[in-house]
Parts: C-alpha cells; sequence; structure tokens
C-alpha cells in the first residue's frame, strides 16, 4: 500500500511534466521535456532553486544550532522538566498558516511587536518594513521558519540526551569530565547522530517551505522571496499550468536528493 500510494503521485507527476496539462485536463499533449527544459532555463525558476536550497541550508543551520544548544542545556538544568517541554512543543502544535499571520503580525512596520519595540528604543526614527524589502523579506520568513521548527531539533536530541547511559555518565565524571568538558566528550558525540539526522529532517523541511511564504509575502516583493515550491502553487494552481508546475517539481526533487545525500551519509555512519 505504501508503494502504491508513493507511486501514483510519482507517476502522475512525470506523466504531467512530460505532456501539456491543465489543471482540469492532464495529459492532452506529449511534448516529451520540452517542458522540463524551458523550467530549467527560465531564470525565475534557477533563481527560486539557488534561493531555496540557500535558504534551506541556513535556516536548516540554525535550527539544528538553537534546537541542540537549548537541549544541551534543557539537559543540564532543573528545566527539563514537562513544563519546559510543553512550551517548547506550542510552536510546533500551531499550523504554518497561523504561524504566517502570527509573524506577519509582528513584522507589521505600524503597530506590529518590533515597531513597538523600535519606537521605545529608537524614537523618531522611521519604521522598518521587513515584508516589503527585498532585502528583509525572506530573512523575516527564514526567523519565523526556525521559530516554528527549532523546537523540533530540541525535542529530539533532548530525547537523544535522556538516553545517554547514567553509567557512562558516573564514569565520566569520577575520570573528572564536569560542565562543558562532560557536553564536548561525553554528551555531544552521543547524540552527534540524532543531531545530523534532525539536521536532514531541517533541510528537507525547509526546501518545500511554502505556508509561510504564501502568508507571509506571497513570493515577493517582487520575486525576492520565491521559493521552488512557491513556484509550483503558482504555475499549478493560479495558472492552471499542471505540466509547468510538475516540471519545477521534478527539478526541485532533483535538488532535494543532491542537497539531502551528504548529510543522510553523515548521518547514516554517526549512527553506525
Amino acid at each position: 500500500m505504501t508503494v502504491i500510494l508513493g507511486l501514483y503521485p510519482l507517476v502522475f507527476i512525470i506523466g504531467a511534466a512530460l505532456t501539456r496539462s491543465s489543471l482540469g485536463k492532464p495529459f492532452q499533449e506529449f511534448v516529451a521535456f520540452d517542458q522540463i527544459a524551458a523550467a530549467a532555463t527560465d531564470t525565475s525558476v534557477v533563481g527560486a532553486l539557488v534561493r531555496g536550497v540557500a535558504y534551506a541550508i541556513i535556516v536548516a543551520i540554525a535550527s539544528t544550532f538553537l534546537g541542540t544548544v537549548t537541549a544541551l542545556a534543557l539537559w543540564r538544568s532543573a528545566l527539563a522538566g514537562a513544563t519546559a517541554r510543553v512550551i517548547l512543543l506550542l510552536p510546533l502544535a500551531l499550523p504554518p498558516v497561523v504561524v504566517g499571520v502570527l509573524w506577519r503580525l509582528i513584522f507589521t512596520p505600524n503597530g506590529g511587536l518590533i515597531d513597538a519595540v523600535r519606537r521605545i528604543v529608537a524614537p523618531g526614527t522611521d519604521p522598518i518594513s521587513f515584508l516589503s524589502d527585498p532585502a528583509l523579506a525572506i530573512v523575516a520568513i527564514a526567523i519565523a521558519d526556525i521559530w516554528e521548527w527549532a523546537p523540533l531539533v530540541t525535542i529530539l536530541v533532548f530525547a537523544a540526551l535522556l538516553g545517554i547511559d547514567r553509567e557512562v555518565m558516573e564514569a565520566a565524571s569520577l575520570d573528572g569530565a564536569h560542565g562543558l568538558r562532560l557536553l564536548r566528550e561525553i554528551a555531544i558525540p552521543a547524540v552527534l547522530g540524532t543531531i545530523a539526522a534532525t539536521f536532514v529532517i531541517r533541510l528537507v523541511l525547509a526546501l518545500k517551505v511554502f505556508d509561510l511564504v504564501n502568508v507571509m509575502t506571497k513570493g515577493g516583493p517582487g520575486d525576492a522571496s520565491s521559493v521552488p515550491a512557491w513556484l509550483v502553487w503558482k504555475a499549478a494552481i493560479e495558472q492552471f499550468d499542471v505540466g509547468r508546475g510538475a516540471a519545477i517539481t521534478l527539478l526541485l526533487a532533483v535538488v532535494v536528493t543532491l542537497i539531502t545525500l551528504p548529510p543522510i551519509l553523515i548521518a547514516r555512519r554517526s549512527h553506525g
């Protein structure tokens, strides 16, 4: 059943990419690789792919680092109780659309949370329009993305830390391993495989980001925050060109495979 459920979408996407397909009438005319070639040479698609890869790598690194540091802090402190874990799960419990709306309000140049802080810290200065600034729009989305998914890294790494053998910890303590040395020599090596695995998960999630872009910027201003998943939605749903959307999807699949393969191999070696 799993094979069937996974195979059907793949066959449909390949079929749509190789034919002229609209939203209501797929597989109208066989065009071979014309649509894939057109998408691969389209500057807007190439730009979105490059932007999406850079965005995903930066967001995945930031999320993994912050999530791991938080997990280590919880593991070594009295805050590692149920209350702290519930608070960490709150961003994950919110639908991505709600997260997008929340952060859109935070970044609102007139009356948003950041604007309120600006008025206190630097009164008289001009408001910052994060979501309408080509250089800051993608940064604002990245901040929202990290806030939403870094807790997932924290939970997974924290669970791995709890699984470290107590006898190993006690032996390390007797040998004089305390504080940072304990973290550096025992804790982090023990959960390195988990950290690598969570990085891969975070990378894949960042590569297919759509909800935050759709709610916060709609790919703008211009194409400053346009990413592959947004282009797929725009082509297939907004423009009814399912063939173009499928072609972009195949290109994204190739990019995702190439980008995620190295960290997957590292994660396997770490677990091994």
